[in-house]
């Protein structure tokens, strides 16, 4: 039996076309054309919509639907998207499967503001504007997750921060078909996330030896 869990690498399977979106008040459903995700998924089963983790409600032969909820439309560009936009598809991924990017929850943070893209060779520089939620948490060399891609980060600003592109991810995802002034999907990396949480929780609970404080990391040169 394979097991599968709500991860993923960041890395996209195909793109595909949102067909119908109904968005009422703050919620709705949506309905995309795809093809390589379709195989083995089932009702119930979960497909990453531009790094969203979105729960399949029904299947047809060449598409799929899914329910979209309010904090969904709160925190992504979803509330931006029209019929006939190119998204970023992945499926869960297999407990036995690579990670060919980085880990990846389908939990997006927020989004950001692509400010510039700029040509060097080869490859791409995209500029991303985001707040200080997000920005606390990029580092230079760490990773991102932009619109369901895993990429790292080139260079980090007060408030900005750079990827750069290579041609296959470029071709294979929607990322270079975007512009300065949209809107893109951000997941920060869940390891900094919980270690930011685990630093700063306050536990009124009595305990024994302090657990580790900012001075514990410091002390041993963390």
């Amino acid at each position: 039996m394979m097991i599968y869990y709500w991860n993923t690498g960041g890395n996209v399977e195909e793109l595909g076309i949102i067909r119908k979106l109904h968005v009422s008040g703050h919620s709705g459903s949506i309905e995309i054309e795809a093809h390589k995700v379709l195989r083995n998924t089932n009702v119930g089963d979960s497909i990453a919509v531009n790094g969203i983790c979105l729960t399949v409600t029904s299947l047809g032969k060449d598409f799929f639907t899914a329910d979209i909820m309010a904090e969904t439309v709160r925190r992504s560009s979803l509330k931006n998207a029209t019929s006939g936009d190119f998204v970023n598809l992945e499926r869960a991924m297999a407990a036995d499967g690579r990670f060919g990017g980085h880990i990846v929850s389908g939990h997006v943070d927020g989004t950001g503001t692509i400010l510039s893209m700029k040509k060097e060779e080869n490859a791409v520089w995209v500029t991303i504007s985001a707040p200080p939620s997000i920005m606390k948490f990029i580092v230079e060399k760490g990773s991102v997750c932009l619109d369901g891609i895993s990429l790292t980060v080139a260079a980090v600003g007060e408030s900005d921060f750079k990827v750069s592109v290579i041609p296959h991810t470029g071709g294979e995802t929607t990322l270079l078909k975007k512009k300065a002034g949209n809107t893109i999907n951000i997941e920060n990396d869940i390891i900094g996330k919980y270690v930011d949480r685990l630093l700063n929780f306050k536990d009124s609970s009595p305990s024994e030896g302090g657990g580790i404080t900012m001075d514990f990391l410091r002390k041993y040169d963390f």
